[in-house]
């Protein structure tokens, strides 16, 4: 087929090459390249800074540290907290392409007939047009976007900060509690024995008659009660090896390996604070996090009195085409064209109106929510420095009764070396000791475990 000059058309030609165009375009290696980038991994170094580290070491403990920083890096609640904080960094990027301009290109064939009449017009028409749109944001409307994205991504760091804490605090809090039940397990198997011990005996009295089966009883009842006693500490502390297992990323099935210290070594190795400064207090991530979602919310107010404004959009287009008669390319053939438009709404049922009242409401949302937060962390701060003084008057009393009872226990033994008193006399006063100390272990824990309230109270500000 041939031109009226004689010429052979190059229409195979023009359309080969303008689907090489869209094929290169689809499929460049620049946007796959971008588009399977993996994610940034996440910083464990950064999230261990989070939880002040080194002050777990105060607690004199060979494992405690060890075992917070790999829940710091395997806990899966805790990693999920870290990718929604990338979400969110994300979501700033997306907000901020809206403040950019935005160019697209194509590509367009179109075969027509015309009739006779119509002179030197092409059936087949190709086109490649770029296309630029931009929204001028001479009120910063775009912009004040973007700054409320970034507020909300700030809030996500502080929540994340949060999370690390609270998952620093139960680890240690579960394995202060597994090693306590290591210390009740090995007291509450020797009372067994001592039971036992008693219950022997009296079987003896009771087969020569000198005693009566209702004192047997009693004696099979006590000792079944310390072994029940022991298999309740056994219990409860296979389900805190469990939840330590989970807090630290690792399965439940491996809790026989793993390593712990000694409770009578674990001891906090500094003097607790009688008051905490207020910047320490106001430096909780909760509380930043709330300052940010009220930042957040006053911008957005901002933003919703902006949407009443008018839209100021310019647009432009520049086509590479074959409709000239100099051919494919050429200047003469372009098409190529520029507009500006400014629309405002005049009428949309209230919506703006409501929009705004919303954004209002929701930023007094924000300063009521931040203002329970002060108050709810001043008043955490001051239960636990409450806590920790009347435990801590427990405990001491406990440790004094402790001393007591162990000085009966080495003068009973010396008075039954010195046939003074009888054997069961002095397992007697052994089984007093024993729950002597069963119950200072437990307000030990209590006052250790106060002081890791404290921490988290604070936001590890210590």
């Amino acid at each position: 087929m041939r031109e009226g000059n004689g010429k052979p058309k190059n229409t195979n030609r023009i359309f080969i090459t303008m689907v090489l165009i869209l094929i290169f375009i689809v499929q460049t290696p620049a946007i796959a390249f971008w588009g399977n980038k993996p994610l940034p991994p996440i910083k464990v170094q950064e999230k261990i800074n989070y939880v002040n580290i080194n002050w777990w070491d105060n607690f004199s403990d060979p494992y405690l540290k060890c075992y917070i920083v790999q829940a710091i890096t395997n806990n899966h609640d805790a990693r999920k907290a870290s990718w929604k904080v990338e979400e969110y960094r994300q979501m700033v990027k997306l907000q901020f392409s809206q403040e950019l301009p935005s160019l697209s290109v194509g590509g367009t064939y179109v075969g027509a007939h015309f009739p006779d009449t119509i002179k030197d017009v092409k059936s087949n028409i190709f086109a490649i047009p770029f296309i630029a749109s931009y929204e001028a944001d001479i009120f910063l409307k775009n912009r004040d976007k973007t700054k409320s994205s970034k507020k909300s991504y700030e809030s996500s760091k502080f929540q994340e900060q949060s999370i690390y804490i609270s998952l620093a605090s139960d680890v240690a809090t579960a394995y202060i509690n597994v090693i306590k039940f290591d210390k009740q397990i090995e007291l509450q198997q020797e009372l067994v024995n001592v039971k036992k011990e008693e219950l022997s005996r009296d079987e003896a009295k009771y087969k020569r008659g000198t005693i009566s089966a209702s004192q047997l009883n009693t004696a099979q009842k006590d000792y079944k009660t310390a072994q029940s006693g022991l298999d309740e500490f056994l219990k409860s502390r296979d389900k805190a090896l469990n939840q330590l297992a989970v807090l630290i990323g690792d399965s439940p099935d491996n809790i026989a390996n793993f390593k712990r210290g000694s409770f009578d070594n674990l001891e906090y190795k500094i003097a607790i604070p009688n008051e905490i400064s207020s910047d320490a207090v106001f430096s909780r991530p909760d509380i930043l996090a709330a300052e940010k979602d009220l930042e957040k919310a006053k911008i957005d107010v901002r933003v919703a009195r902006k949407e009443f404004l008018p839209r100021i959009n310019v647009n432009g287009i520049y086509s590479l085409s074959n409709v000239g008669s100099s051919g494919f390319g050429s200047w003469n053939s372009t098409i190529a064209a520029i507009a500006a438009s400014a629309t405002m709404d005049l009428f949309k049922g209230g919506m703006k109106v409501a929009n705004l009242k919303i954004s209002k409401s929701r930023y007094e949302q924000m300063f009521e929510a931040y203002r329970q937060t002060d108050l709810t962390a001043l008043k955490e701060v001051n239960d636990s420095l409450i806590m920790i003084k009347q435990d801590s008057a427990i405990d001491n009393n406990a440790i004094k009764n402790l001393g007591f009872q162990r000085d009966n226990y080495r003068r009973s033994d010396n008075r039954y070396k010195s046939g003074v008193i009888s054997y069961p006399n002095l397992l007697s006063e052994r089984e007093q000791l024993l729950n002597t100390e069963q119950t200072q272990i437990n307000t030990k824990t209590t006052r250790l475990i106060n002081y890791i309230t404290l921490y988290k109270a604070v936001g590890g500000n210590l």
